[in-house]
């Protein structure tokens, strides 16, 4: 069952989406493979630190966050990867890791990779490391209104 926030929020907004289950993985490009993705068109998000405040950058599954790219583009004197210990409170109902990219739901701003904008549907993590929520990416943006950014490069 996807986490309940996320599953109350895209019927309220009467979202057509589906749930993907897969066998049990932690990496982005694991989840793709055990879910028949194409990295490509799996989302990832990785919880990041721009001059000290949580923001999420939502990104393909098969590029890597650059996070001086970010740093530039947004202006800011300092971009990190937060660690886990700080945020794993923030997302209640989510096992870590498995968060998904709807910031608007937990308080955060949300930095998209205009890559992802390039297709269709978008699949994320709903909140746990068996299940995928795929919607339409017209749905994401316009629920999420995401700042649009080019901050990714190929994985090496």
């Amino acid at each position: 069952m996807p986490v309940k926030k996320l599953n109350r929020f895209l019927n309220d907004q009467k979202v057509k989406y589906v749930t993907i289950s897969h066998s049990l993985a932690y990496t982005a490009q694991e989840i793709a493979a055990s879910a028949h993705i194409h990295g490509k068109d799996l989302a990832k998000t990785v919880i990041v630190k721009i001059d000290g405040d949580m923001a999420m950058a939502v990104l393909p599954a098969s590029l890597k966050l650059d996070p001086g790219r970010l740093k530039k583009i947004v202006g800011a004197k300092k971009v990190e990867l937060a660690a886990e210990k700080e945020f794993q409170n923030r997302f209640p109902g989510c096992a870590l890791g498995a968060m998904p990219p709807f910031g608007n739901l937990y308080d955060m701003r949300v930095y998209a990779d205009k890559a992802l904008s390039e297709d269709e549907k978008i699949a994320f993590n709903a909140g746990s490391h068996t299940e995928l929520i795929q919607l339409a990416y017209k749905d994401f943006e316009r629920l999420v209104k995401p700042e649009i950014v080019t901050m990714a490069s190929p994985e090496k």
